[in-house]
């Protein structure tokens, strides 16, 4: 378990911070701009669940807060094997299969879309649009991180079905759909 006794260490006070292997790069680092990027995002559905009732909606997003802050530690760890161990926090594809699941019974209740979706509804579904763009932004710094060092490709793909789920989730929440704010092309002309 973490043990977090001193808040501020200092050592960051040069512009560098510490990955997971102790080896340091600066906060300007890609690979701590998708961090930082999946963090608010973590941030963002926080913010979506306290707005929400206690549910299967909210043990869900509590779950997927919790798979963020491994998939955090996961970019934060560098090397070229991407298997979870005792001391080395993975994103696994089981992790990306769990969210497909959980994808594919949300929508089963959903009437297929007729038009995009403009972000809102309840306040719920708003808080968790916002989360969702976001997590699109830690989807592509993550993958421009990438180019430069590798990164788990299941981190990667978790970041793409999370939007989605987030989507979904949005849609759920919204009445199952039925108060979802449809976009109505050329409509403010």
């Amino acid at each position: 378990m973490v043990k977090l006794n001193k808040i501020y260490t200092r050592t960051g006070d040069d512009g560098t911070t510490g990955l997971v292997d102790g080896s340091r790069v600066a906060k300007t680092d890609a690979r701590m701009q998708a961090i930082g990027d999946v963090d608010e995002a973590n941030s963002a559905i926080g913010l979506a669940v306290a707005s929400l009732a206690e549910g299967d909606h909210a043990i869900r997003l509590r779950r997927i807060q919790n798979d963020l802050f491994d998939l955090g530690a996961d970019l934060a760890t560098p090397g070229d094997s991407f298997e979870p161990g005792e001391m080395t926090l993975r994103i696994t594809p089981a992790q990306v299969s769990r969210l497909e699941d959980e994808i594919d019974a949300m929508n089963e209740s959903l009437a297929p879309l007729r038009s995009f979706i403009l972000p809102g509804g309840s306040s719920g579904a708003a808080a968790l649009h916002l989360a969702r763009a976001i997590v699109r932004r830690a989807e592509r710094t993550a993958v421009a991180a990438s180019h430069g060092v590798n990164l788990n490709p299941a981190a990667l793909t978790y970041l793409n079905r999370l939007s989605d789920h987030l989507f979904v989730s949005c849609r759920a929440l919204n009445a199952d759909g039925e108060g979802d704010i449809l976009w109505v092309p050329g409509a403010s002309r």
